[in-house]
């Protein structure tokens, strides 16, 4: 793995065109939050103006079929941000990238059962406002080059919950997967101290990171870079899917040696999994 404690706008240009497969990251939103390091609260111009600079650079480290998935949040008192950051790099006179997939992150839902009973699940941030809902959702643009790259949708695909028709549809060849979607139900873990455990403002799930490497379909030969590494996420995902080409950005000090830790941990742990999963009846004491 390669971690580079740095800004993204200069450690980027340092990596050879075309040397990366899969960008998975999520920037700051420019909404106020409360980094150690990065100020968010630039004027909105500004703010678009840095985004479409590192944007150009991830563009050149891409490959023409590479995949960036793009996380981006809103806030309910200013929720064209995420569009407003699209439109800066897919629109104009120099589009940066197409928009080939808008995927939903759903962090909390409450459904209604055939039997009526009411059932949540997931995580959010409740608000005290008498104008606005609690945000219990955010994006993940689907950027490429050309808008023609191929996916492995079956790659992040869920079974059928119908059974009886599964052999009549060609398109799965008659196995009990399809593809799932644009809306992606991925809950935070639960954890007991985000001071311990989660050490930053604005992270978003391993599950997430790893149901897009899925998605991209190259699987251990991936080349995944994530500028925004914050403390770690995106590469515990690449060693949970045994990615080893990764490189990973951070401005921040302190955000990089948690990611350092986290990720020490999680290898060990997969070590151990390793050395004990494979023996029938064997556990760890």
């Amino acid at each position: 793995m390669n971690l580079l404690h740095g800004d993204c706008l200069e450690v980027l240009p340092s990596l050879a065109a075309g040397s990366v497969d899969l960008v998975v990251t999520s920037p700051p939103y420019n909404l106020g939050i409360s980094y150690k390091t990065f100020k968010d609260t630039a004027p909105r111009g500004e703010f678009l103006a840095w985004c479409r600079a590192w944007a150009a650079e991830v563009k050149r480290v891409m490959a023409d079929d590479a995949s960036f998935f793009l996380n981006v949040g809103a806030a309910p008192a200013n929720p064209l941000m995420p569009h407003q950051l699209l439109l800066a790099l897919t629109d104009g006179a120099e589009p940066l990238f197409t928009l080939q997939n808008t995927f939903h992150w759903i962090k909390s839902i409450t459904i209604e059962t055939v039997k009526g009973e009411q059932v949540s699940a997931g995580h959010f941030k409740p608000i005290n406002s008498k104008r606005f809902v609690n945000d219990c959702h955010e994006y993940v643009f689907h950027l490429t080059k050309t808008g023609n790259v191929e996916l492995d949708r079956r790659g992040a695909g869920v079974p059928y919950q119908d059974k009886s028709n599964i052999a009549r549809w060609g398109h799965t060849g008659g196995a009990d997967l399809r593809c799932r979607g644009n809306t992606w139900f991925i809950p935070y873990e639960t954890i007991q101290s985000r001071d311990k455990e989660r050490p930053h403002p604005a992270t978003f799930p391993v599950a997430l990171v790893e149901q897009c490497i899925r998605l991209h379909g190259k699987g251990a030969d991936t080349r995944l870079l994530d500028p925004f590494l914050g403390i770690g996420t995106s590469a515990i995902a690449a060693v949970r899917q045994k990615i080893s080409a990764f490189t990973g950005i951070e401005l921040d000090e302190h955000y990089l040696h948690t990611a350092r830790e986290r990720i020490a941990a999680e290898q060990t742990a997969k070590a151990g999994e390793l050395q004990y999963g494979r023996i029938p009846g064997l556990e760890k004491s």
